[in-house]
């Protein structure tokens, strides 16, 4: 009788969404709510408390984790539920000086740019949209593609120049005896190729990076070029998320995540030899369909995980 109901009630939306798309469309906010769903959409996992099943997995152990462009403390941007940051034991890059002393109850604050090298490089500051300060300087050429409105230029003016220590992300972690990382998130602003080619031996469970498509700095590296290099590093990619407005049909810039490459030896044995984090990392960042597969795939065997349902798809 369920399945007649639930058949009953599919065919008879199928019917009305063409009617509300309509609808929308005259009212001008088809955009808008197809926007809403696929945001609700995007975070429908959120809903779950993995807490207990966490708690499970990790012990005692703490997910290590490099925040590099940790401005507003580690998960800022509230990419996966606040509740979770306790299971994570965070390094925090933030170059400005102001800035990082506000993150100073931090266990491990690091005051230094990261590079591809050790030198010193210029940090161009935007003191009225501070989280856009950039080794690139802004290119107002782009800001259209950004909707960014003529009143709002001002916000992308270059306030004052700053030099700053720049060191490898290697080095850097080398120093504070930080024998593996887990979770690494990159977020600076057109700087993000040059962060990776400092990551030396390091191969992270699960990395988070921004990519600008069409950015609105100068001579940062085209996006392929960054793609490139994490596949070179043999990771993949298995999830996206544009990232604020853009006046073309694809983000203007996204979040992207990647894990080691599944497909081949070297990835999965970084898989199953720290599968309990790759495990935490999966759950913490919603990707549960993919983490059944390959659950599966490894015969990591694991009841309550192969019972979880994956809400993105519904």
């Amino acid at each position: 009788m369920t399945k007649k109901i639930y058949k009953f009630f599919r065919s008879l939306i199928k019917i009305i969404l063409p009617i509300i798309f309509k609808i929308l469309i005259r009212l001008k906010l088809n955009r808008r709510v197809i926007n809403y769903l696929s945001e609700k959409s995007y975070n429908s996992n959120n809903k779950y408390n993995f807490n207990d099943l966490l708690k499970k997995l990790l012990g005692d152990k703490k997910i290590i984790a490099l925040d590099v462009g940790a401005q507003g403390g580690f998960n800022s941007d509230n990419f996966f539920p606040r509740k979770y940051n306790e299971y994570f034991e965070d390094i925090l890059i933030e170059p400005i000086k102001e800035e990082a002393e506000k993150l100073k109850k931090k266990k491990f604050i690091i005051n230094k740019g990261l590079w591809s090298k050790k030198e010193k490089k210029k940090l161009f500051i935007l003191d009225n949209r501070l989280g856009s300060s950039s080794m690139y300087r802004p290119d107002e050429r782009n800001f259209d593609l950004h909707n960014i409105k003529n009143k709002d230029f001002n916000d992308y003016k270059i306030t004052r120049t700053i030099e700053i220590e720049c060191d490898t992300l290697s080095n850097q972690l080398s120093e504070l005896d930080i024998e593996k990382l887990d979770y690494l998130k990159i977020d600076t602003q057109g700087a993000e190729l040059d962060v990776l080619k400092g990551i030396g031996s390091y191969r992270p469970l699960l990395i988070k990076i921004e990519a600008h498509i069409f950015t609105m700095y100068k001579e940062v590296p085209s996006w392929h070029k960054l793609i490139n290099f994490l596949y070179e590093l043999n990771y993949v990619l298995i999830d996206w998320k544009g990232i604020g407005n853009h006046n073309i049909r694809v983000p203007v810039e996204a979040d992207l995540i990647f894990i080691p490459n599944f497909d081949n030896k070297f990835g999965e044995e970084i898989i199953k030899n720290n599968k309990e984090k790759f495990i935490s990392l999966m759950l913490i960042f919603g990707q549960l369909k993919l983490l059944q597969v390959l659950i599966k795939r490894f015969k990591i065997d694991n009841e309550e995980l192969e019972q979880l349902e994956d809400l993105y798809f519904n």
